[in-house]
């Protein structure tokens, strides 16, 4: 798939998953978000509970690092490790890869218990964000029921700073949609459904963002 476009990978979820034809229009209207993010200097911000934290997490190796591409360095990169450790350097060239900032929110559990022993549980994201974040930058919010107080005062918060929030949720996750510049949610209700759809509506989104940088 090296010479695949965003519209291929968009196309291909919507023949793979057709019950998510529904959310046609707000898929691409985060992949818009975050191509304009990553274009600006900015970078994502990622944050859920439970197996929405695992998918956080997930998110962030599919961008750091080449998901579906090489993403390999360029030869005049190259030739400058190459030039600064004339030993070594090639060994790093050769095993390092281009990728997108992105910070799973999800994975500092000394700062998170601290904090949530200290401050306040649900505010364990919020607090990030707040340091973490920037006006160029993207915060995704993950809540298979949309009610996570944690994720939603994460989502609050990037408001109040004027970072773009994006929600990935279910059928009933409309308490999301008041804190959320983008909310796609997919048609399910059950958690484990839901979370099953979240997958390939990601997983396209770093395609589509992968071949838009790296293609």
């Amino acid at each position: 798939m090296s010479n695949a476009t965003p519209d291929f990978h968009f196309e291909r979820l919507l023949q793979r998953y057709p019950d998510l034809v529904p959310c046609i229009a707000d898929v691409k209207a985060a992949f818009k978000q975050l191509r304009e993010c990553f274009s600006n200097g900015g970078k994502l911000l990622v944050c859920g509970n439970g197996g929405s934290a695992a998918d956080a997490e997930h998110i962030v190796g599919e961008l750091m690092k080449g998901f579906l591409l090489k993403r390999s360095l360029s030869e005049a990169q190259r030739a400058t490790f190459v030039e600064a450790f004339p030993v070594q350097g090639m060994y790093l060239a050769n095993h390092l890869q281009h990728g997108l900032p992105a910070i799973a929110l999800t994975g500092h559990p000394s700062l998170a218990t601290a904090f949530a022993n200290d401050v306040a549980a649900d505010m364990v994201f919020a607090q990030q964000v707040f340091v973490y974040g920037t006006s160029k930058d993207v915060l995704l919010g993950i809540s298979t029921s949309g009610n996570s107080k944690n994720v939603l005062n994460a989502l609050r918060v990037a408001k109040v700073l004027g970072i773009t929030t994006l929600g990935l949720t279910g059928e009933e996750g409309d308490a999301m949609r008041e804190v959320c510049d983008v909310l796609i949610r997919v048609p399910a209700r059950d958690t484990a459904e839901v979370q099953e759809y979240h997958l390939p509506v990601y997983h396209v989104l770093c395609s589509m963002l992968e071949a838009e940088f790296f293609g």
